[in-house]
C-alpha cells in the first residue's frame, strides 16, 4: 500500500498502541486527517480487541506499552491480517530490539521523538533502501552500555532478575541504568 487508501478506495485501517494516552490521540487524530480510518490503544489487551473488531492495515506500536512489551503483539497482530504493516516507534531504541522486531514481522522501526511526516512516510515504505549510508561515527561508550544491557535483557526473555544475574549486577542497577533514555550516539 503506496498511499492511506486501499485498493477499493476506502481509507486504510490503522490502530496506535501507545500507553502514552495524549500522544496515541493526537497521533490518531492527526493520521485521520491525512486520509487513514485511525483508532488508538493504550495497552495490549485493548489493542488485541480493537485490531479484532477493525482488522487494520496499519498497526504503530510502542515498543514499552506499560510492563508489556510491543514485541509480544507483532505476531499477534500478524495472525489477524497476515498483510498488516506494523512500524515499531520507540523512545528506548536499541539494535537488540529493531532486529527482533523485524525478525517477528514488523516492517519498520523509528525512534520517538518523531514527526507526523517521518510516520507516514515510514508507513508508506514497503520497499527496504539498500542506499542508506552507514553511521559516519562509532557508538558512545554510554550507547554502547545500553546496547549491551537491551541484548542481554533481550536473550533473558525481558526477565531484569535473569538479567543481572548474567551482567554481575544487582537488579535494583539495572533497572535504573534501563530506566534512563539511551544515548543518542
Amino acid at each position: 500500500m503506496k498511499s492511506s487508501e486501499n485498493p477499493d478506495k476506502h481509507p486504510a485501517r490503522l490502530i496506535v498502541i501507545d500507553d502514552d494516552e495524549t500522544f496515541a490521540q493526537v497521533l490518531s487524530n492527526t493520521l485521520n486527517k491525512q486520509g487513514y480510518s485511525a483508532v488508538h490503544a493504550l495497552d495490549c489487551t485493548q489493542a488485541l480487541k480493537l485490531a479484532q473488531q477493525t482488522r487494520p492495515d496499519y498497526a504503530i506500536v510502542d515498543l514499552r506499552i506499560g510492563q508489556e512489551s510491543g514485541l509480544n503483539l507483532i505476531q499477534q497482530l500478524k495472525s489477524l491480517n497476515a498483510d498488516i504493516y506494523i512500524l515499531i516507534l520507540t523512545g528506548y531504541a536499541s539494535i537488540a530490539t529493531a532486529v527482533e522486531a523485524i525478525k517477528l514481522g514488523a516492517a519498520h522501526y523509528l525512534t520517538k521523538p518523531a514527526e507526523t511526516r517521518e510516520i507516514i512516510k515510514a508507513l508508506q515504505k514497503q520497499d527496504a533502501d539498500p542506499g542508506v549510508e552507514p553511521s559516519a561515527h562509532p557508538l558512545s561508550v554510554k550507547r554502547l552500555e545500553w546496547e549491551h544491557l537491551q541484548k542481554v535483557l533481550l536473550d533473558h526473555d525481558g526477565n531484569i532478575s535473569a538479567a543481572a544475574r548474567a551482567l554481575g549486577m544487582h537488579r535494583r542497577t539495572l533497572q535504573r541504568k534501563l530506566a534512563k533514555k539511551p544515548s543518542r550516539k
